[in-house]
């Protein structure tokens, strides 16, 4: 920011943010996994540690406060679906104003039930621990060469079929059944999937 630009924003993470105070902060993906962090929830210690972080960040804020959490989010070129961070749980509800996708009439973060819903409206694979050992003819193909009822190899969920193919472009997507991961849907701008030759 330079010296007399009232107009603008600064970017920081919450450990920069300590001691100073803005007149509106915005805290964004507050998702679990995200915020608290996915490799903090091990133990109760590390846990309280991602909670004070939460406190520092939600009292950074002079006048407005406001906290944003993702329905999805694409990693590493799959779609997930996203859960509100327990932390919201934790704020006085009556000091908040919800706005966004399907208020609740009962708990203020309960749209994360509608959230997982297409999750829901098919069965999940058990869920197991498993590294793919990619092959040594692996070579990733251009994705206009890939269409339905191709065998594939992914570099982290395995082989699979591709059952259908949407979109265009950048945006075109591949919903693909897996022998170990289940169902995916992958964005093939970078999903990097190989051909499996028969």
């Amino acid at each position: 920011q330079e010296e007399g630009q009232e107009d603008s924003v600064k970017l920081m993470t919450v450990h920069a943010a300590k001691g100073l105070e803005f007149k509106s902060v915005f805290i964004v993906g507050m998702e679990e996994n995200l915020f608290p962090s996915g490799l903090s929830t091990n133990t109760r210690e590390e846990l309280e540690e991602e909670r004070r972080l939460f406190y520092v960040a939600v009292t950074r804020a002079e006048k407005k406060l406001t906290i944003t959490h993702a329905a999805t989010r694409y990693k590493y070129g799959s779609l997930d679906y996203c859960e509100p961070s327990r932390f919201l749980e934790e704020l006085p509800q009556n000091l908040l104003e919800m706005v966004g996708y399907h208020r609740s009439k009962s708990s203020a973060w309960e749209e994360k039930v509608v959230y997982q819903q297409p999750k829901i409206s098919r069965p999940e694979p058990v869920k197991t621990a498993y590294v793919h050992a990619v092959s040594s003819g692996f070579n990733p193909a251009p994705p206009e060469r890939l269409s339905a009822g191709m065998a594939i190899e992914h570099q982290k969920f395995g082989y699979g079929k591709i059952v259908s193919l949407e979109g265009q472009n950048d945006g075109r997507m591949a919903t693909i059944d897996f022998d170990k991961a289940g169902q995916k849907k992958l964005l093939l701008k970078f999903a990097k999937l190989s051909i499996v030759q028969n």
